[in-house]
């Protein structure tokens, strides 16, 4: 679940706005800060969200936060300057007055695109699973016990097998145990 941390000049512009999103029915966890300072701390202990704001809060301007927010993390900034420029990718200029739902459906796709990163970042690039890994493992054994090679010689010999045939691993290590049967 993302993180929505909202920080307005006046704290109590911030509430009325977290009421507002808590009474749509999407499952947020909303945190209201009364300053800057409080957003960087707050969204260090988060895994990803989007901070909504002015673009003047009452430490720092909304481009110094968005310059300090860590990478997982989007900006909203509401304003009624249709020529504000945001200056990076991850921040988002919404015009007031503006409908709850608009701001609703801003955040739901800001976070999705966060969350889809995150599950990028945690999945790794082409991990095994155990069945997989258990015949590589059976493939090198059978390596070194017929053929005397070393455990790096037999994962090798495996990871080049299965680059010159064009298969994973797994499909090479599955082919060395059914030849050596």
């Amino acid at each position: 679940m993302g993180s929505v941390i909202i920080s307005m000049p006046k704290y109590e512009d911030a509430l009325r706005l977290s009421d507002s999103l808590s009474g749509e029915n999407i499952d947020l966890e909303i945190e209201v800060c009364q300053n800057a300072a409080e957003v960087l701390r707050v969204s260090n202990d988060r895994d990803f969200g989007v901070v909504i704001c002015t673009k003047n809060l009452k430490n720092m301007s909304h481009i110094e936060l968005s310059e300090y927010l860590p990478s997982d993390f989007g900006m909203i900034v509401m304003t009624k300057d249709a020529g504000l420029e945001t200056y990076n990718d991850n921040t988002v200029k919404l015009m007031m007055p503006f409908k709850t739902r608009e701001l609703v459906s801003t955040i739901e796709m800001m976070l999705s695109q966060y969350f889809r990163k995150i599950r990028k970042k945690d999945k790794g690039p082409n991990k095994r699973s155990e069945a997989e890994q258990k015949i590589i493992e059976e493939a090198k054994a059978l390596l070194i016990e017929r053929n005397g090679m070393t455990e790096p010689e037999a994962f090798r010999y495996i990871q080049k097998s299965s680059m010159d045939q064009g298969r994973t691993m797994a499909e090479s290590a599955q082919m060395i145990i059914m030849l050596n049967v």
